[in-house]
């Protein structure tokens, strides 16, 4: 007995690298060493501008606070987790280790806005260790590049928290200084898609992300996720004065996550910006998102496409059969020679399959996504698209039944392939809250589009439909939170108020485009569907905009799959305005925002991946507007033509002169200056084509 337990202390002096003369003798008790304390923790940015603090208060609160250029941004701020099944990890906790590291890298995107990304930052690794019995610990991560800061909990395994069943986050935002909030309501029926509010910070409810935010000093903040894996989505909350909490969408169950450790979190993240433009810029999101874990990708394939739909949005024709039926054989057969004419890769085909027929809003049980109804032969019909130099793009709505949409997964995207389709959009129309969930019991439950439930719903589709290289644009989504670097057949989303509801009685108004521009599109790629240049909804109501608007927001707002929504009827009647959408690429190497402010205006230069012409493209808010911007983004040397598409004379959102548009060309260099005039809820496109 005396060996083993000399054995034992040697083993203990060994792992402490105590002395033999510091050792207890056999019959003393050893008593564990207790941790270092370390009071704070700081970390920079590369650039030295953003500094974060990490820090405990004196009743063992985890907080942390941003300053950026001298100024707080951030005030303390605290950080934990209430469970549903243990105390909750919030007070009586130590900072018992910092580490810094850094990392200065470039990734190359296989499609986006810019071809090379750099990633560049430091990271704080932090861990904080309860002072009590329990000894629960955590470790949160800090990354600071030079555009702002995420942070993410990272719970190692331990002998007392096994596994955390989460009621709540405890993180809070407490914004040091008053602002101008630009949000969207969480919780409502109508999950993302919502009008912006542009209110006071300490007017806000319960807002989504990404929320945009102009402190007092004119500092600009957009507050986010990323990474949101088998997880719950992040929702703010105003909780006092200028303090937002996060509030984490619910599930069927009591916890609103729960997870076996070990485990992380997606990361908090906000863009810090002298201005709105800079939010834009960041590569933050992307960054923080594990790189591509889908090897070759080299079969995704952006592009833009028309298709079968906007004659179901106006009400001339049905997603169900009968004698209004969208998607027969003639039809598509009309939109695939439409579509080869004009050089457009792409011909979506919504209600092709069987299932529309009934009262399938909310209830999808029906559709089976490997049966075309009788009218639409599907065979034929890619056969047909193929042989023009097209392929068709498949759509899946589910009505909201994800459970039955996951038993159609392998037998649905292998249809897909089978018939030539390279994307499939998918939708899930049904009220928030409303998902239906059926587990292998047989129990039916009602999920939230962002619970941590169908977190992991939307990743099998996505996952499913790379086995079969077909890639996803879904509509009523899971938010985006970069995901797309690490799946990038997860190519768009909705996830907004798109060009639909032009076409309906409560329209998007003309700061919407301007509005998206610094907030939504902040999250990723969105599926607007653009190009209306009818400028005319259902009921031959007219659309609140001007047609070279609609041209703009093919520059605008960022897609690697757009739609040309319009008719081709409707394209038939403004061959010249249609031209820039036949010429505007969808891929790009560069991207500059020329100049912009949220909500009422935006001017973006893009450059083609296939080759030396950029694109520009500017919208307004209800205020006509003139602009001048410098071409410094050009390459020295060469001569471009720049083909304009600009307002008319007397172009107005609100009168017949809407259609007005004017047409010119005209030579600049790199340095010339241009003018951008924009009418009342106007645009200007322009193709800055490279000459030699």
């Amino acid at each position: 007995m005396k060996f083993l337990a000399s054995t034992a202390l040697a083993l203990t002096l060994l792992a402490t690298g105590a002395t033999a003369q510091d050792a207890p003798t056999v019959n003393e008790t050893i008593k564990p060493q207790p941790p270092v304390v370390i009071p704070s923790a700081t970390v920079t940015s590369p650039d030295g501008n953003i500094v974060v603090t990490v820090a405990t208060d004196p009743e063992g609160h985890t907080v942390y606070s941003v300053t950026r250029k001298g100024e707080l941004i951030v005030a303390p701020s605290r950080l934990g987790f209430l469970l549903t099944d243990q105390p909750k990890l919030d007070r009586n906790m130590q900072i018992t280790s910092a580490k810094e590291t850094k990392s200065d890298t470039s990734w190359t995107q296989p499609y986006g806005e810019w071809k090379t990304i750099r990633n560049n930052h430091k990271e704080l690794r932090v861990r904080v260790t309860e002072a009590t019995s329990l000894h629960r610990m955590m470790d949160i991560v800090f990354r600071v590049e030079d555009s702002g800061v995420g942070f993410r909990y990272e719970l190692p395994a331990q002998p007392n928290l096994t596994h955390a069943n989460i009621a709540e986050e405890l993180t809070q935002f407490a914004f040091a200084d008053q602002a101008t909030a630009w949000w969207i309501p969480a919780f409502e029926w109508n999950r993302e898609e919502y009008l912006y509010n542009t209110t006071p910070l300490k007017d806000v409810g319960t807002a989504q992300t990404p929320m945009t935010l102009k402190l007092a000093s004119g500092t600009h903040v957009a507050l986010h996720e990323a990474a949101l894996v088998d997880y719950s989505g992040m929702q703010v909350a105003k909780v006092e004065g200028n303090t937002l909490k996060a509030v984490l969408m619910p599930g069927a169950g009591a916890a609103k996550v729960s997870r076996d450790l070990p485990f992380a979190t997606p990361w908090r993240t906000m863009i810090i910006s002298d201005d709105a433009p800079g939010l834009y810029m960041s590569h933050l999101e992307l960054n923080l998102n594990e790189p591509n874990k889908l090897g070759d990708v080299s079969w995704i394939k952006p592009g833009k496409f028309v298709g079968v739909w906007w004659n179901m949005i106006t009400g001339k024709w049905t997603w169900a059969t009968g004698p209004k039926h969208g998607a027969t054989n003639a039809n598509v057969k009309t939109y695939i020679d439409f579509a080869s004419a004009n050089k457009i890769p792409g011909v979506l085909v919504e209600g092709w399959n069987v299932g529309w027929d009934g009262d399938w809003f909310g209830n999808g049980n029906a559709m089976n996504f490997s049966q075309p109804t009788p009218d639409f032969d599907a065979k034929y019909l890619a056969d047909y698209a193929k042989s023009k130099g097209v392929y068709l793009i498949g759509h899946h709505e589910t009505g909201g039944s994800a459970s039955h949409y996951d038993s159609q997964l392998d037998s649905a995207f292998a249809f897909a392939r089978d018939h030539g389709e390279p994307v499939v959009k998918t939708g899930y129309v049904t009220d928030a809250g409303q998902i239906e969930r059926v587990d292998a019991d047989g129990t039916r439950k009602r999920e939230w589009h962002e619970g941590q439930w169908m977190s992991n719903h939307y990743l099998r589709v996505v996952q499913t439909a790379a086995k079969y290289k077909v890639s996803i644009d879904s509509h009523e989504p899971f938010k985006d939170t970069g995901l797309r670097r690490t799946y990038p057949n997860w190519v768009a989303r909705e996830g907004a108020r798109g060009m639909e509801y032009n076409s309906w009685t409560v329209k998007n108004p003309p700061e919407h485009e301007a509005n998206l521009a610094f907030t939504r599109m902040l999250a990723g790629p969105m599926d607007f569907t653009p190009g209306v240049l009818s400028l005319k909804g259902s009921d031959d109501s007219d659309i609140l905009s001007t047609i070279a608007k609609q041209l703009a927001l093919y520059v605008v707002l960022y897609s690697p799959v757009v739609m040309a929504a319009d008719t081709p009827e409707n394209y038939a009647k403004y061959p010249a305005a249609f031209q820039f959408i036949k010429d505007v690429p969808t891929d790009w190497s560069d991207t500059r925002v020329l100049n912009g402010a949220v909500g009422d205006y935006a001017t973006f230069a893009r450059k083609d991946m296939k080759s030396d012409d950029w694109y520009i493209g500017s919208v307004t808010d209800e205020n006509p507007r003139s602009m001048t911007i410098t071409l410094d983004f050009l390459d020295p040397g060469k001569t471009y033509t720049a083909q304009i598409y600009r307002d008319g004379p007397n172009a107005d959102y609100r009168t017949a002169a809407r259609h007005a548009i004017t047409i010119e060309t005209k030579t600049v260099r790199k340095g010339d200056t241009m003018v951008i005039a924009l009418a009342p809820g106007g645009g200007q496109a322009i193709r800055l084509k490279a000459g030699r």
